[in-house]
């Protein structure tokens, strides 16, 4: 039930083809010649100059969304906080409803 099944190799009909014979090409490289060296290199990009009010506004910026960050991480762990105790407590209402009504 579970055996594999291996298929089987059909033989060959029909003509079959001899092999071709690829003869070797010679192969003929080239050598270019050496471009020029040139005497200066200007950077493509030009560089970043951070001044101290540049730090200052960047240290700010990197404060107030850590500071954002954390007071939404924290209000959203709260709200779970009190959702489960609204739940427990709704829970204990729920349960001690069905058991004084079976003490009837």
């Amino acid at each position: 039930m579970l055996r594999p099944k291996i298929p089987t190799m059909p033989t060959p009909t029909g003509l079959v083809s001899p092999p071709t014979v690829i003869e070797p090409t010679t192969v003929v490289q080239h050598h270019p010649a050496p471009a020029p060296a040139r005497a200066a290199q200007v950077p493509s990009r030009p560089t970043v100059q951070l001044t101290p009010g540049a730090v200052l506004a960047l240290v700010g910026g990197g404060t107030a969304v850590v500071l954002v960050v954390g007071a939404v991480l924290v209000s959203m762990l709260l709200a779970v906080a009190v959702t489960g105790a609204s739940v427990a407590v709704c829970a204990v209402v729920i349960r001690s409803l069905i058991s004084s009504q079976h003490r009837r």
